[in-house]
C-alpha cells in the first residue's frame, strides 16, 4: 500500500530538466559556474542519520531508531498542512532498468523553491512509461522548507515502510531525497529473496570474457572512483546500489550517477570530471568563485561535494544486461596492516569481511563519522532489518554461486595516517592494477598466516610488495612488534564484533580467530 499526494497550492508534474534549470535558476543559493551547471550550496551537507526513524510501534525486527506511530501521524499533519500552501515539483520514475523483475516505480514530492533536488532525482530515476502506477510507488515527500521542531538540528527523516513512503523535514542535502527511495526498495529488494548492496558494478573485458564486478564501500572510499577507473576498456554499469539474487544474477537500480567530487582530478577520473563539468550535470556544496570557476580541492565548506549526471552522459555498459557476477570487492580504507588486496579463501571468510565493514569514515556520513575507524556491516548503513540478516543473506546466495569470488581491497593507506613516517598510501593506480588482475586472474597468492585470507606475492603492474604484504614494511622499519600487537588486537576486536551479532554462524566468527 502506498500513499495519495497530499494536495499543495500548485504541483509542477514532470518538468523537463530545462524547465527546473530556470527554477534553480532563481535560487538564491544557486550558483551558475564557468562548466555552465548550476551548484546548489545547501545547509546541511551529509546524511542526517542521527534524526531518521523508522514508524514502527514494535521495533524488535529492526537495527535502526523508531518512532510510534502515534508520534509520527502529528508529524504526516503538519507537513500536509504546510504543503497545502506551497507551490510542489513532482518528478516519477523508476529505480530499476526496463524488464528487470527488480523494476518498482518511485516519485519524489518537493518544494520548487528547492528545484534543484527533483532535477537531480530525474536523473537518476529511469523514465516513466505508461506502465507506471501510482498504488505501486515508493514515495519521498520532501519539505526542506518545514524543520522539525524537538528532534536534532531540527531535522527529520520518517520511513514508513507499511506505506512506503519517507518523509524528510527541514533538510535540503539531496542525498535524503536519492537515499529515501533507494532505502526503500533496498527492504522491498530484501524481502524478494535478494540481497540489495550499497555497490557499483562494472564490466572489464579479459582474455575469458567479460567479467562483472560489484563493489561495495561506504561513501568516499572509493567505491565510485573504482567503479569508474578503466581496466582493459571496462565500463561502469552501476555507481551506488546493485541487488544480488541466486546465482549470481545482478539488477541495477538507477539511470545516473550521485558521485563524490572532493579531489576529483581529470587525470584519475577523466569519466567522471568529464561530466561534471558539462552543463547537463548538476552540482551540490562545490567550491566555486566569483567568476564560475570551480574548485574540486577546495573542502573549505564541505568535503562532501557532489554531483550527478545521468548514465547516458558516458560510454557505459547497459544496466538491463548485467547477467551474473564473477566478483565482489569490498573496500576498506584502512590505515594499518590491512594489505592492498586479499582474496577470501571460504564462504565464511566472505560473510565475516562483509560484516566487518572496517573502513574510516568520510564527510558523507556526517561530522560524527569522518576520520574515525567504523565497522559497518556490508559497507551499508541504510539496511534497516538486523545487520546479521545481510551477512546470512550473502552466505546463502554465495552456496548459489560456486565460481565467485570475493576480495578485500584497501583503499587507505599501509602503516599509519599520512602523519606516520613511513607510511604509504593505496593509490588509484595501485587499487586499478589490483582490479585488472583480479578480472584476468593473474594474481600469485599465498596464505596469510595470521589471517587466514590469501595475500598476493605478485600482481601485475604493481609497483610496491609492502602494500601487499604489510608485515615487509613493518619488519623492514623495525616495527615488527607493533605489527604483532595489531594483529592480536584486531582479532580480538573482530571477533567481539561478531559475536555481537547473535545469529551469525559460528564458522563465521571462527573465520576471523
Amino acid at each position: 500500500m502506498t500513499i495519495e499526494l497530499p494536495p499543495a497550492k500548485s504541483v509542477l508534474v514532470n518538468p523537463s530538466q530545462e524547465e527546473l534549470r530556470e527554477l534553480v535558476g532563481r535560487m538564491p543559493q544557486a550558483t551558475l559556474t564557468a562548466f555552465g551547471n548550476y551548484n546548489v550550496t545547501t545547509n546541511v551537507t551529509a546524511r542526517s542519520a542521527g534524526s531518521t526513524f523508522v514508524i514502527a510501534d514494535d521495533g524488535a525486527h529492526l537495527s535502526k531508531p523508531t518512532m510510534s506511530r502515534a508520534d509520527y501521524e502529528p508529524q504526516v499533519a503538519r507537513q500536509e498542512s504546510h504543503i497545502a500552501d506551497a507551490d510542489m515539483v513532482l518528478v516519477e520514475g523508476y529505480i530499476g532498468p526496463p524488464n528487470s523483475p527488480m523494476r518498482r516505480p518511485a516519485r519524489v514530492y518537493v518544494e520548487s523553491s528547492h528545484a534543484n533536488l527533483p532535477a537531480m532525482q530525474q536523473q537518476l530515476y529511469y523514465p516513466k512509461d505508461a506502465d507506471w502506477r501510482a498504488d505501486e510507488a515508493l514515495t519521498v515527500v520532501y519539505t526542506p522548507n518545514l524543520p522539525a521542531p524537538g528532534f536534532p538540528g531540527d531535522k527529520l527523516v520518517t520511513i514508513d515502510l507499511d506505506r512506503w513512503v519517507t518523509r524528510v523535514f527541514g533538510i535540503d542535502y539531496f542525498g535524503e531525497s536519492k537515499m529515501g527511495g533507494l532505502r526503500m526498495w533496498m527492504e522491498w529488494a530484501f524481502q524478494q529473496g535478494s540481497l540489495a548492496m550499497h555497490a557499483g558494478a562494472k564490466m572489464i573485458p579479459t582474455a575469458q570474457g567479460d567479467k562483472l564486478g560489484l563493489i561495495i564501500g561506504l561513501s568516499g572510499t572509493g567505491k565510485t572512483t573504482t567503479t569508474f577507473t578503466r581496466q582493459n576498456d571496462s565500463l561502469p554499469v552501476q555507481d551506488d546500489i546493485v541487488a544480488l539474487t541466486e546465482g549470481g544474477q545482478s539488477h541495477a537500480t538507477e539511470n545516473g550517477c550521485f558521485a563524490k567530487t572532493f579531489g576529483l582530478d581529470p587525470d584519475d577520473e577523466p569519466t567522471i570530471y568529464g561530466a561534471l563539468s558539462t552543463p547537463s550535470s548538476w552540482l551540490e556544496n562545490v567550491a566555486v568563485d566569483e567568476r564560475g570557476v570551480v574548485d574540486f580541492s577546495d573542502d573549505s565548506y564541505t568535503a562532501n561535494g557532489r554531483g550527478t549526471f545521468p548514465l547516458a552522459m558516458i560510454e557505459h555498459f547497459d544496466p538491463a544486461k548485467l547477467g551474473k557476477a564473477h566478483f565482489l570487492l569490498i573496500l576498506n580504507a584502512n590505515e594499518s596492516i590491512a594489505p592492498a588486496v586479499a582474496k577470501m579463501p571460504s564462504i565464511h571468510h566472505a560473510v565475516a569481511y562483509f560484516m566487518l565493514g572496517e573502513t574510516k569514515g568520510t564527510s558523507a556520513g556526517g561530522a560524527e563519522e569522518a576520520g574515525k575507524s567504523l565497522r559497518v556491516p556490508g559497507t551499508n548503513p541504510f539496511f534497516m532489518g538486523h545487520e546479521h540478516l545481510q551477512g546470512e543473506r550473502l552466505g546463502e546466495l554465495l552456496t548459489t554461486m560456486p565460481d565467485f569470488e570475493v576480495f578485500v581491497l584497501n583503499t587507505g593507506r599501509v602503516g599509519g595516517g599520512k602523519d606516520v613516517a613511513g607510511s604509504k598510501k593505496v593509490t588509484i593506480p595501485h587499487t586499478s592494477a589490483a582490479v585488472k588482475a583480479i578480472a584476468e586472474g593473474t594474481i600469485s597468492w599465498e596464505g596469510d598466516p595470521d589471517f587466514g585470507y590469501l595475500v598476493a606475492t605478485e600482481v601485475p603492474d604493481f609497483d610496491d610488495p609492502e602494500l601487499l604484504q604489510p608485515r615487509r614494511l613493518y619488519e623492514r622499519q623495525g616495527r615488527g612488534e607493533e605489527y604483532t600487537a595489531a594483529v592480536e588486537r584486531l582479532k580480538a576486536e573482530r571477533v567481539a564484533f561478531l559475536e555481537g551479532h547473535v545469529g551469525l554462524a559460528p564458522e563465521v566468527v571462527d573465520a576471523v580467530r
